[in-house]
């Protein structure tokens, strides 16, 4: 594949750079890290995704966390913004789900993703994700439905989880992503992404992610998966591990609802993972 050439960049364009507004829909935005002579390196260089939970501090606060790492491992950073209410209804969990009314959030982020590569000449269409908390959410939907943009997976402690289900329905199961989404799942594709967990013991608390009959998400088998993000997380990986998924689950002992800690986790796995792709492309 001939490479992308990049567009002229300014020094708003480099290192923690400026907002910019998603293509095709100024309803969404994200922010860059984009490393020191990044076209210069060895390596090829890589898009790590991070996503945002429900108080969209991750946009801003991942990004930084994950700036040394890119630095020194040639990855951009991409940390995309889902407003709460964007169809002006106070919703702030539509993009959890990546269905909200019209809006497909899965291709707002694969948008995003390559006009990023065509502003910086990446040929590699495989970007990685890491989500915590609602990104835990949007990152493991995603894998779902798009296992073959992603060269790995972090999600972090996801208040509910979608398992690989044909007898029920999204978003509790799969069996009609074809009518929701047009996408059939691909098994085969899904067991070539290596898929990291993570989450605190002491990760308990359950007034956020109980569903009752009147919660807006709710439906039949919304707390089938455990009652705390510890339990639901592992029926996750329970479900992925019956299609043949490659799981690493950190369990961090002492440690709750602190997406930070969890991060540390992730950047070990992202590491690990990007030394073996390397080594394997050199051979």
């Amino acid at each position: 594949m001939p490479r992308i050439e990049p567009q002229k960049h300014t020094p708003y364009d480099s290192e923690k750079t400026v907002i910019y507004a998603a293509p095709g829909d100024p309803r969404f935005s994200y922010s860059l890290f984009v490393p020191r002579g990044y076209s210069e390196m060895p390596e090829p260089t890589q898009i790590i995704v991070a996503v945002h939970g429900t108080g969209r501090e991750g946009v801003v606060e991942f990004r930084d966390a994950l700036a040394e790492f890119a630095q020194w491992n040639n990855c951009i950073i991409v940390a995309p913004l889902f407003p709460v209410g964007v169809r002006g209804d106070g919703n702030r969990d539509g993009y959890k789900y990546l269905l909200e009314g019209d809006i497909r959030y899965d291709q707002v982020l694969l948008d995003i993703v390559d006009k990023v590569r065509a502003q910086y000449g990446i040929t590699e269409r495989k970007f990685a994700m890491f989500g915590y908390s609602g990104g835990g959410h949007f990152t493991h939907r995603f894998f779902l439905l798009h296992p073959e943009r992603l060269w790995a997976a972090s999600i972090g402690a996801p208040g509910s989880v979608t398992c690989i289900d044909p007898t029920r329905d999204w978003w509790v199961g799969t069996r009609d992503v074809v009518e929701k989404f047009g996408i059939a799942l691909k098994p085969e594709a899904l067991k070539e992404v290596p898929i990291h967990m993570v989450v605190g013991d002491a990760d308990l608390e359950t007034w956020e992610i109980t569903h009752s009959p009147s919660s807006p998400h709710y439906m039949e088998g919304a707390n089938d998966a455990g009652k705390t993000r510890h339990e639901r997380l592992r029926t996750l990986k329970k479900s992925f591990e019956a299609a043949d998924v490659d799981v690493t689950l950190d369990v961090l002992p002492g440690v709750s609802h602190r997406r930070l800690e969890c991060l540390v986790a992730s950047k070990f796995f992202f590491h690990r993972i990007l030394k073996k792709m390397r080594a394997s492309n050199r051979q």
